[in-house]
């Protein structure tokens, strides 16, 4: 009876380590190289060598680049006027502010510029305006991109404050303080007595014409306050077809900033005089601001930007002067590579 019982007691412990091996292999992971690390590896050693190659590569390559969009950035025409103190009467500089507060004073302004060099189409008229800070938190933070995109959540104008609703309740659409302040100055051009159309479509970007701004939402209730901040919007137009907001509400991160206004598709030559009609609206009087029309021209690189052309040379540059002085440095100092005398346990105390 107790031998019977001993075997049945090991049969038991037997089938029960079979069973927990069992689960234990059916919980391991299916053997791969990549589960258990054993994939192949590239351990490069960095001698003075390729250091020394990478460093000049690097600098060969950036160099040129750097020549090329400082080239290219100088074959940019600009054209840059700043007319908001030009524009102020003469018995008004000294209140600027109620110049632009006085709704009877007329804000028409006529400017003259001349052309420096030839301008080849399509020519892209900038408005820039300097010390707006437009990535302030509070404007930021003020509107609602759901109301701009569907017109069944008009009542929406959370985080739109102070310009959400109206007097009696009803939601301003598009509401909040960054569609409120959009720039209003507008601008014409002749040349004699050719007139330079300004082209205003697709001036925003396509992916907020289709996506950030809806067919179906109309303006409704804006600028209706007893404050106006800037220009008003047609009702009849859907927001998707109001560029000018759309331009502007896509905010700049830097207090000085030019926005797209519009294209001329008209060459422009040397010593030509264009005659600009314009109307100073906006009011950047209160705040110290200052406003600048630019026209420009562009290149395969864009606008006239010199910053990148001299990152890329100075980047560069640095780049083979390290390997010009790490060149230097092995020839001057040779270090045999891989010896063990530099191991800090290897070094002798000084002194001994």
């Amino acid at each position: 009876m107790s031998s019977h019982a001993a075997g049945t007691s090991n049969g038991g412990s037997v089938d029960a380590a079979a069973a927990g091996a069992a689960r234990r292999n059916t919980r391991m992971p299916k053997y791969s190289k990549f589960t258990q690390q054993e994939l192949p590896a590239c351990k490069p050693i960095l001698t003075p060598k390729w250091v020394v190659s990478v460093f000049f590569i690097v600098g060969v390559i950036f160099v040129p680049i750097g020549v090329v969009s400082l080239l290219a950035a100088r074959d940019v025409v600009e054209i840059i006027d700043r007319y908001d103190e030009a524009c102020v009467p003469g018995n008004m500089t000294d209140n600027k502010l109620a110049y632009i507060q006085n709704e009877t004073i007329s804000k028409e302004c006529i400017r003259n510029l001349t052309v420096t060099k030839d301008m080849k189409q399509p020519i892209f008229v900038y408005y820039e305006l300097d010390n707006f800070y437009q990535n302030h938190r509070r404007y930021v933070k003020s509107r609602n991109d759901a109301q701009l995109r569907d017109k069944r959540k008009a009542n929406q104008t959370s985080a739109c404050e102070p310009e959400k609703t109206t007097a009696n309740g009803q939601p301003i659409v598009p509401c909040g303080l960054i569609a409120w302040s959009l720039f209003n100055d507008t601008y014409s051009f002749t040349r004699g007595k050719e007139n330079l159309t300004v082209d205003k479509k697709d001036i925003s970007w396509k992916s907020d014409r289709e996506h950030k701004f809806g067919k179906d939402v109309y303006p409704s209730n804006f600028q209706n306050g007893a404050l106006k901040g800037g220009a008003t919007l047609d009702p009849t137009v859907p927001l998707s077809e109001q560029e000018d907001l759309i331009v502007w509400m896509r905010t700049a991160a830097l207090p000085i900033f030019r926005k797209l206004y519009g294209r001329i598709y008209f060459d422009l030559k040397e010593n030509d005089t264009i005659t600009v009609r314009l109307s100073n609206n906006y009011n950047t009087y209160s705040f110290g601001g200052k406003k600048k029309l630019v026209l420009s021209t562009a290149t395969w690189l864009g606008g006239k930007n010199d910053f990148l052309g001299f990152a890329y040379l100075i980047v560069g540059g640095l780049c083979i002067f390290l390997a010009f002085a790490f060149t230097l440095l092995y020839f001057i100092k040779p270090r045999k590579l891989g010896d063990h005398n530099y191991l800090s346990w290897n070094r002798h105390p000084a002194g001994r």
